[in-house]
Order: C-alpha cells, then structure tokens, then sequence
C-alpha cells in the first residue's frame, strides 16, 4: 500500500492498536492505586507487589504504541507545516485546553490550579504529562519530515539502533547511581534520585551525546520504519520476532519493578516511603528503557498483521478509535470513581484492576463517542 492511499484511507490495524493501547492506559492508572499511596508510595502486601508490577509491565509499552500510530499515520508530514499545526490545534490542543481547565476546577483548589495551568499541568491530572510531548513531537516532525522523506533504509536502521542503545541510559545510571560522584542536575517537577552523568554529561550540562536522539524520537523514526517496511514482514516471522520481543521486554520491565521493591521491603511489607522511592521502582518501566522499547516492537508486529474490518470494526472499534484521544482526557474521572467502588467491595488485587480497567473504559467510550458526535462543538471537547 503506498503512502498516499494510507494517508487517505484508514489503517484497520492502526484503529485495533488504539483502542487497545488506550484501554491499556487504563490498566496503568487501574493499577497505581496498588503501589502509589500514604506519602507517596505504598505497596500493602506481596501479593500487591507482584500484580502491580504484573499488570503494569503488560501495558507498559501504551504511550509509545500512541506515538508509533501518529507517526504511521502523519510522518513525514503530507501537507504543509502550517496546515499540519492548524489541524493538530483543533484535534490536539483545543480539547487538551478544555479538560486541562475542566480539572483545575474539579480537583484541589481551582484558583491555584488555574494560575498553576501556565507553568505545568495540574499534577492531580498526571495523565495529561502526555500531551506536552506529543506536542514536543509535533512540532519536530516538520523539522524531521524533509530529511524522513529521502532517508534510505540502511541509514534509517542506524538511527534507530543509536536510539535503542540509548533505552540503557536509565539502566546504566540506575546502576552507577550509588557512586559519591553522582549528581541531580535539572528541575523534574518530582523528586527523582541522583542521575549518574554520561557522555558529555555534568552538573552544567544535561546534553550529553544521546540527548537529540533519545526517548520519544526513537518511536517517531519506528512508525516511519513500519509505514516503509513492515509489510514485508510476513505474518509468520512477525510473530517469531514479535513474541519473544514483547516476552523478553515484559521481563526486564517486570523483574526490574518487583527488585527495586524487594529490595526496599528488606522482606517484610508493607513497605512505603516518598514519592521519589515510587520512582525508582518504576525505573524499568519508563518509556525510554528498553523493556518498555522491546514491549513497543514486539506489539507492533504482532498487531501489524490484523485486518478485520468487518460489522464490529465499523459499528464499535472504529467509532472508540476516532475518540480515543478524548477518551485518554477524560478518562481519570470515571478511572477513580471505579477505583474506589471496588477496592471497597472486593479485596482481590487482580480482580480490581481488571474491573476498574474495563468498567473505566466501556464508561469512558461510550461518553466520548456521544460527545464527539455533538454537531459544531463536540471536536473541540475530544478531538
């Protein structure tokens, strides 16, 4: 299929990762009640600790699938830069304005909140972290569309294995961390422990080597590949390379998590602290490590090869994937009324996180369908 019919057409396999990478969300935020709590962190049992990181390390690759479908689907750019803002201002940032404010005013204080809204997101609404980068990608990918355009294969590939090289920055620094040489440089807006500097690196200077070419630029360059390339990949070796990718992935992303817990319980939970010791235990599940890199690949091919496209996909699949941006906006709302109505009713860690995720989502789409379907105005709330 050549670009110009997948820009004017719909992907069917790009619409079944969507919805599945936002009901995947929802298993994130299902499960963070499980290990975020009391000061900031807060894992009640083992068995806690096992399912959040469980649950968790499965979904863990949703964002990135996010950026890969964008970029299948827009990079490089097919029409001009001032068109590409204008369309991605109504379908992007309009509505990303409107749940921001819609927060501020429904959690905390509002009047702090609104004055907050212009340095930084309303951190009660964490989710929205991501649409600050999706921005930051967007607003490259016309500085990038020109050189995408006449990249050659091999040239491509080199880029992209910089860049996964790049997804054992955190891990190096995880392990180098507990040197006396190490230092925090840089505001985070959260506490985070003392970052190990590498490559050109120092309390001065946060651009080292890796900087232009790490985290979401790399799942930028992998939707490029897979528009380019990836249907040449047979069905048969997209699965031999796609499942042992994601398995390998969800082991670094898993065992990782459950050691830095173990590690900090010194055998006897609960175990608690601040926020910065959440953190650290999410140190394999960022989206620049290359667990969570692995996981992004390893879907991908497995999903790559869906093609069903019949009465379910058009009537219900196609309909959740068009809102499936409003659905990540407002999705924290009915996410943590489901929350706390089952860990009241039910003391089963996997059950409540998998009834929180699905009540979450069939709420959150059905409103997000009916809204964005509001003739003139409904756009504008959910994109």
């Amino acid at each position: 299929m050549s670009e110009k019919t997948i820009s004017q057409e719909r992907v069917v396999w790009i619409d079944w990762m969507r919805v599945l990478a936002c009901f995947m969300v929802m298993v994130v935020h299902s499960t963070e009640p499980f290990y975020l709590g009391g000061e900031g962190a807060l894992i009640a049992s083992r068995a806690d600790a096992f399912w959040a990181s469980f649950f968790d390390s499965v979904v863990r690759c949703c964002v990135p699938l996010f950026i890969i479908a964008s970029s299948f689907l827009q990079f490089p750019l097919h029409y001009s830069t001032g068109e590409f803002i204008k369309r991605r201002a109504v379908r992007i940032l309009i509505p990303f304005i409107v749940w921001s404010i819609f927060y501020a005013l429904y959690w905390g204080e509002p009047v702090d909140n609104l004055k907050a809204l212009a340095l930084n997101f309303n951190y009660a609404a964490g989710h929205l972290w991501f649409v600050y980068m999706l921005i930051g990608v967007y607003l490259l990918m016309p500085l990038l569309s020109p050189w995408a355009e006449k990249v050659s294969k091999k040239e491509l590939e080199i880029y992209i294995g910089i860049w996964l090289f790049s997804t054992l920055i955190p891990i190096f620094r995880d392990w180098l961390s507990s040197d006396p040489l190490a230092v925090t440089y840089g505001p985070t807006g959260i506490p985070r422990q003392a970052l190990y500097p590498l490559w050109g690196e120092a309390s001065w200077n946060g651009y080292g080597v890796f900087y232009y070419i790490s985290g979401f630029i790399g799942y930028l360059l992998l939707g490029l590949w897979f528009r380019r390339y990836g249907s040449g990949i047979s069905k048969a070796k997209s699965l031999l390379i796609g499942i042992p990718a994601a398995l390998v992935g969800f082991a670094i992303t898993f065992g990782g998590f459950l050691r830095r817990v173990f590690i900090s319980a010194g055998g006897s939970f609960p175990v608690e602290g601040k926020v910065d010791l959440g953190v650290w235990w999410e140190t394999t599940w960022t989206n620049d490590t290359v667990g969570v890199a692995l996981m992004t690949i390893g879907f991908i091919l497995m999903l790559k090869n869906i093609n069903a496209s019949g009465k379910f996909y058009e009537k219900v699949l196609l309909p959740v994937s068009k809102a499936s941006y409003g659905m990540y906006l407002c999705h924290m709302v009915a996410l943590a009324f489901f929350a706390g109505l089952y860990r009241g009713l039910i003391d089963c860690t996997p059950v409540v996180i998998l009834l929180t995720a699905v009540s979450s989502f069939v709420t959150v789409a059905i409103f997000s369908v009916l809204v964005q379907r509001i003739p003139k105005v409904g756009k504008y709330i959910m994109g």
